[in-house]
């Protein structure tokens, strides 16, 4: 058994609801466990989710367990009847394969209180969306002074071995892949055209990220100068001085909603719920919307702001109008093909 900061934490906080309810099983006392994703995700609901919910259900224990969504999936599947995880974070294409393998509850949306302020797009039966994101190009403004207005630009001559790029495990880096395709003639059903793409960016390429949280600690470390990003995810790098902007590609920008389910069998299924709840507050959303986060919110009551508003749309119909939205039921039957495709070809 491999032991951990967190397993242990975990193990002695399950140990302590134990003594004190002496009737509950090891699965009944644990604390309830989040899978967010890595990175600025983990800060952001580190900072303020976390507390909010805490503040909310009396000090509730809650641990977070940072992994990509694929990962979140293959570990709920090896223990269904028992999962290690009470509450999932997914991006569209691994959503629809967690429901599909049933792995996550119907969100109980007559006892919600916040549910309903959601614009319509984030009122998912099965989990709601609490987030948006969107994915760009990010650059260092002060190694490249003119910013890239395309995502052709990273096949630039002069930004050899300074490109930075997030392996398909990930939505960043299976999306930006089907745009790349696009531009080149193909679509969400043919990448073919982006893989031949993506051979011809190999003498660019620093380094092939192994999710979006490392992509954006190779731009800390100075070891790329431009890759495509998530905006939030650079926010936090920017509040810690170092020097990085996000633009959105003249192909346009792509745009999806994050979801968050309460996995099936789960022992802290009412924690689960209140957890969720408290990530579709107004209050919530509009802290995560401030700086050092800038994660979109989706509760209608939550007026645009600051950064958002500047760089991204004042309100959500602008941002569905001007921003890319892909189809993730088409991308979900290829994607694993591409996943094994990408790790045997793209190798630097």
């Amino acid at each position: 058994m491999i032991l951990n900061r967190r397993s242990l934490m975990t193990t002695a906080l399950t140990l302590g609801a134990m003594k004190a309810f002496p009737g509950l099983s090891f699965a009944q006392a644990r604390p309830l466990v989040f899978a967010t994703f890595t990175g600025s995700w983990e800060e952001a609901h580190k900072a303020v989710l976390v507390p909010a919910f805490r503040k909310a259900n009396a000090d509730a224990a809650i641990v977070l367990d940072p992994m990509l969504s694929v990962d979140q999936i293959a570990k709920v599947n090896a223990a269904k009847a028992n999962p290690p995880i009470d509450v999932m974070l997914h991006d569209p294409g691994p959503a629809l394969v967690a429901i599909g393998q049933d792995l996550v509850e119907p969100y109980p949306v007559e006892k919600s209180a916040h549910y309903k302020d959601l614009i319509s797009e984030a009122q998912e039966p099965m989990g709601p969306a609490p987030f948006f994101q969107v994915v760009g190009l990010t650059y260092n403004p002060e190694a490249i002074k003119t910013p890239p207005t395309s995502w052709a630009d990273l096949w630039k001559p002069e930004f050899k071995g300074r490109v930075g790029i997030t392996n398909l495990n990930s939505t960043l880096g299976t999306g930006w892949l089907v745009e790349i395709a696009k531009m080149r003639g193909g679509s969400e059903a043919n990448v073919d055209p982006g893989f031949k793409a993506l051979e011809e960016l190999k003498p660019n390429l620093a380094a092939v990220a192994a999710n979006p949280g490392a992509l954006a600690t190779l731009f800390q470390q100075g070891q790329i100068d431009i890759s495509p990003g998530n905006f939030n995810a650079i926010q936090i790098l920017k509040a810690r001085g170092v020097p990085v902007e996000f633009v959105a590609p003249k192909e346009g920008a792509i745009a999806f909603k994050t979801t968050i389910h309460i996995v099936k069998n789960s022992p802290n299924r009412e924690l689960a719920f209140k957890l969720i709840e408290a990530a579709l507050t107004a209050e919530v959303q509009t802290t995560l919307m401030n700086p050092p986060y800038l994660i979109v919110p989706t509760n209608s009551k939550v007026t645009m702001g600051g950064e958002i508003a500047r760089v991204l749309a004042k309100d959500t119909a602008e941002l569905k109008q001007k921003f890319v939205f892909q189809d993730w039921t088409k991308i979900n039957e290829q994607r694993s093909a591409w996943i094994e495709r990408f790790n045997r070809e793209i190798k630097i």
